[in-house]
Formats: structure tokens, sequence, C-alpha cells
């Protein structure tokens, strides 16, 4: 009798972790629009599709109903055409606080004929300044493209196209502040961010080109659903079947995305802050220092 209640108890446990890993992904379910979004951003079709605006009225910022921690975050994306410069698309995960955790995509405006920049930064406990960039292999505007976060436990890789691009690996046991105790919410955003966002700032939005579209489609979180402080160690777990993030093939690059990796980071990196000395006044960040892959 008592291993068959043990053996229930383990397929219940099993159960409740299976449905957090399984989230309802139509926008139209799972996302809403914050206060003051531009009102000709919609979600189309059936809900699976969303289309951001930014005119001169307003931009506009989208959130998950649910909250995360650990698994995999991913949505197609196809990114303002044209003359862009001064706008910046966003998607990204957050905690909030003045202590958040938060994980970033960012996509810089540029003018016509030049280049978007893909911008990546990560905050653990409120600090950020981690940012690395890097020039898309194909034009990000003439169709959609697939952009995932993963993050797990030991470490969190942004993806483009399947390409693994960054890595930030765990290194708390060395003082290193890695986002693991924070459930966060998934934001997609268009705004206006023309005093930094194109060559320093000194590029502006230029308003006869609104209004600025940019279009979303389906958003797939494969993740595990945060319900409070026991998830920190639920969602960690190695000895739930359903979190599929904390299997060995998920704690390092495989030796294929490695070659991928650094073929991205060799060919379109254009900013690392682990190469910015200067940034620092020479006290580089300790993570630096460290294996990420």
């Amino acid at each position: 009798m008592a291993r068959l209640l043990a053996l229930l108890m383990v397929v219940f446990i099993s159960a409740i972790a299976l449905d957090q890993s399984l989230v309802y992904a139509k926008f139209s379910k799972s996302m809403y629009f914050t206060a003051g979004a531009n009102n000709q951003s919609t979600m189309l079709g059936n809900g699976d599709d969303l289309q951001l605006v930014l005119d001169q009225t307003a931009g506009t910022r989208i959130q998950s109903k649910q909250t995360f921690l650990f698994g995999s975050i991913q949505m197609l994306i196809k990114l303002v055409p044209g003359n862009s410069a001064g706008t910046v698309t966003a998607y990204y995960v957050s905690s909030s606080g003045s202590t958040h955790d938060e994980i970033d995509f960012e996509f810089l405006g540029n003018v016509s004929g030049q280049p978007y920049i893909i911008h990546t930064n990560i905050y653990t406990h409120g600090n950020g300044s981690k940012e690395q960039q890097f020039y898309p292999w194909f034009d990000p505007t003439d169709g959609f493209h697939n952009y995932t976060i993963h993050w797990n436990p030991t470490e969190i890789v942004w993806y483009v196209d399947s390409l693994p691009i960054r890595v930030f690996r765990n290194y708390e046991n060395e003082g290193i502040a890695y986002p693991n105790k924070q459930g966060m919410k998934v934001y997609s955003s268009l705004w206006n961010a023309d005093n930094w966002a194109t060559q320093g700032g000194l590029v502006k939005i230029n308003w006869t080109h609104s209004p600025f579209m940019a279009k979303f489609s389906q958003f797939r979180p494969r993740a595990c659903l945060w319900k409070g402080q026991a998830s920190i160690s639920q969602c960690a777990s190695n000895t739930i079947a359903a979190n599929w993030w904390t299997v060995p093939v998920y704690k390092q690059l495989s030796y294929a995305q490695f070659g991928q990796f650094n073929w991205v980071r060799d060919n379109f990196m254009i900013y690392d802050y682990c190469k910015d000395s200067k940034r620092f006044n020479g006290q580089i960040p300790p993570e630096c220092f460290r294996q990420q892959f």
C-alpha cells in the first residue's frame, strides 16, 4: 500500500510539472496590451499573430499573463522595414522591482540600406551593463525569423534561427549573480528610443515614415510556470521528468552548436562588454574570464 501511495504521489507531481511546461500560447489567450498601447496595435487572425505599432502618439507593449522560471521562450518576428532609425523592437523576459532579473533581445533600427543591430543584455538583481551586439546575417524585415531565449539552471542561450549567438553560464558559486530565483513574464514592445538607439542617438526618428509596424507570430513558451517560492526548487529539479531543460544535453553547447556560435561571433559580433576595458576603468566583470558556452 505504501509503495502504491508513493507511486501515485510521483505521478501526481509529474503531472503538475508537465502542466507547467505546456503553456497555451496564442497571443489572444496568453498575452495582453499594457496601458497606453497604440490603438492601431492588434492581434490578428486566430490570435496567433500580432502587430505592434509606433507613431507620434504612442508606442506599444504587450506582456504575458503567466510568469515563468526556466524553459524556452520563442517567437517569430518580422522587424520594421525601411527607415527604422530611432525605433527599438524589444522581446525579453523580466521580473519586476529594483532588483529585477531580465534577459533581452532588442532590435535597434537604422536608416534605409543600413543593417539592424541585434542587441542582447542580461540583468541580475537589477544590474545590467552586459551588452553584446551583432549584425544580422539576413534581412530581418523581409520575413519572419525565430528568436529564442533558452534559460535553465546551468546557462542562458540566445538563439537566432536556431543558431546560438550568446551564452551566459551560471557561476553563482563563484559570486557571480545568475537569474534563478525570480519568475519572469514575457514582453514585446515597439518604442521610440531615438535618444540612443541609432548611432548613439545622432539619428532621430523620421516621423514621415510612421506608423512603424513590427509583426510577431507563434509565441511559444515551453517553460515552467512560476507559482511562488516553491518554484525555485521545483522548476530547477532534474528529477522531474517534465523539466526537459535540466537534462544534460542542455547544460552546454554541443560540438556543432559551438561551431555555429563561433561562426556568428567571429563574423557578425560588433560589440562585447567584456572587451570594453575603458568603460569599466580596467575592471572587467568577472564572468568575462569564465567559459561562456
